[in-house]
């Protein structure tokens, strides 16, 4: 359930209500905002909780008790009853801006990742996207560059203005990754990963959770669960197409969760259309639909040379279609209230 603390309640109020939480069974976590104090109280039995919701009415300072039904509480929409701005050093996502991240998948050298870092942080793109550590069906696949990799992602972030957001796959790596990245990915085979998904929850770094292949909605909310239980809020979901029967497009990238999610938690959405179909092609124009349906990001695939990449080069554009694409961007953005960072031409 979530206590609604009136505008002007005292530290002490919010801890008398917390207290009376706690003693009914409550892990208790409250958020304070600028006008109002919110209580967020998970637990206890349903049949326990109409008798509860009544003696806290009853407190000083308490102005309205509101019983979450679903199975996931502290993604919940009615959480907050707002959507969160996740804050990644200076970059807000979540609010009025449509955020960019874009990059190669997998850093490859210095050479192609500093590269593509300068021009797609010259185009607008606001986090660099980067695979440092590379989950492969194959054991036989190029497994990433490790360490290495990461000191090249930072190194390029720092260069070029952009932060970094790359993907963790074990719990010994979170905070490996951690001093490196501004934020950390769970991958779509680790989204029921409940080890990791319960480390990263520990840290205090933004993570991305990309949705599984094949998870309901409810499944993905309650992975996210996992991470907001642990303490850590600053959680972006990601959209990357899931798998059905189609055999044209990679994966079959699910634009209605955009919506749904929308209505179901308050955290941010963000649509990875490279992914979310494996065509190249199909990047700029589900990226174009993504903005219109109220993505708050995208995350896209972006190579030098895409023809020549280690991994999914036929689902990376190119430089130039990445500067052309950006504009195109803005202007739907525009169209729907929202705003795309551009750079300021001299």
């Amino acid at each position: 359930m979530i206590v609604v603390m009136k505008g002007g309640s005292t530290p002490a109020q919010v801890q008398e209500v917390s207290q009376r939480l706690e003693e009914l069974g409550y892990v208790v976590n409250p958020i304070f905002g600028v006008e109002k104090t919110v209580i967020g109280a998970v637990g206890g039995t349903e049949h326990e909780k109409v008798d509860a919701m009544d003696q806290l009415r009853a407190y000083d300072g308490v102005e309205d008790v509101i019983l979450i039904t679903k199975p996931y509480k502290f993604v919940a929409k009615e959480y907050r009853g707002k959507k969160s701005v996740v804050d990644v050093g200076g970059v807000m996502i979540g609010g009025d801006e449509v955020v960019m991240m874009a990059g190669p998948c997998t850093v490859e050298d210095a050479d192609q990742l500093f590269l593509t870092a300068s021009h797609v942080a010259k185009a607008g793109a606001r986090i660099l996207r980067g695979g440092a550590y590379k989950p492969c069906t194959s054991p036989y696949s190029y497994q990433g560059m490790g360490v290495e990799g990461l000191e090249l992602l930072k190194e390029a972030g720092k260069r070029y203005g952009l932060k970094v957001v790359t993907e963790v796959m074990h719990v010994r790596k979170v905070e490996e990754v951690a001093e490196y990245a501004d934020i950390l990915q769970i991958g779509t085979r680790n989204m029921q990963n409940y080890d990791l998904l319960r480390e990263v929850g520990q840290s205090r770094t933004p993570v991305m959770l990309k949705r599984g292949m094949t998870a309901k909605l409810e499944e993905w909310l309650l992975a996210a669960e996992y991470i907001a239980a642990g303490g850590n809020e600053k959680i972006m979901l990601c959209e990357r197409g899931i798998r059905t029967f189609e055999p044209y497009t990679r994966n079959t990238l699910d634009l209605s969760a955009v919506a749904a999610l929308n209505s179901l938690t308050h955290l941010p959405v963000i649509i990875d259309p490279s992914q979310g179909t494996g065509r190249r092609e199909l990047v700029g124009p589900m990226s174009k639909a993504s903005v219109a349906v109220g993505a708050d990001g995208l995350i896209v695939e972006v190579h030098p040379t895409p023809d020549h990449a280690i991994k999914d080069g036929a689902q990376s554009i190119t430089i130039e279609a990445f500067e052309k694409l950006m504009p195109e961007l803005e202007a739907i953005a525009a169209a729907v209230g929202r705003t795309f960072k551009m750079p300021v031409l001299a």
